[in-house]
């Protein structure tokens, strides 16, 4: 299965101003996540934010607030977001809209991108758990949440991976401007 720009939709979990700064790479998971708003924005994939317990974690860090534009921001209790049910809705409606795809990313990836990621799977459908996009604050804990994705048949990939698969070929101008990201 490869990433599809027209069957494709990203989901960012969780990349608050509480949260982000405790994880092993933040900036760096900070960093491909904005390179995935890009590529979201210039390829027309809708884009969903959820944000766990903003009243207590803080919103989403500002460096990506301007990237996520005008996607909807769920506040959500849920570890896993297929659990709340507006972002559960949202996810459905956009798979009956042929976007059947969901490219996965954020904090933390042994908590709330595993549960979701493991419940999208099991619902249907097809996940990209972004590797490189996502932290736990210890590194052994960001190893197990991928293993177990793997286990659930997530197809666990990096930024470069997932933008080069919506992107599909060469030569266009969201290829030029896309590409010089991932380099």
């Amino acid at each position: 299965m490869l990433a599809e720009a027209a069957k494709s939709s990203l989901l960012l979990v969780d990349m608050q101003e509480r949260l982000l700064p405790a994880m092993t790479g933040g900036a760096e998971v900070q960093l491909r996540s904005a390179i995935l708003l890009r590529a979201a924005k210039a390829l027309s994939l809708p884009v969903t934010v959820s944000e766990q317990y903003p009243k207590g974690l803080g919103h989403t860090v500002p460096g990506l607030r301007d990237e996520i534009g005008n996607a909807p921001v769920f506040e959500k209790l849920a570890f896993s977001c297929w659990k709340d049910e507006a972002i559960r809705e949202r996810l459905i409606g956009q798979h009956e809209a042929g976007r059947p795809l969901v490219i996965l990313a954020g904090v933390e990836a042994h908590v709330c991108v595993l549960q979701t990621a493991v419940d999208l799977a099991a619902a249907g459908f097809g996940v990209f758990a972004v590797a490189d996009a996502m932290a736990s604050r210890a590194p052994s804990s960001h190893a197990l949440a991928l293993e177990r994705m793997r286990q659930a048949g997530v197809a666990v990939v990096n930024t470069e991976m997932v933008v080069f698969e919506l992107l599909g070929r060469a030569g266009t101008a969201e290829f030029k401007a896309l590409s010089a990201l991932v380099r």
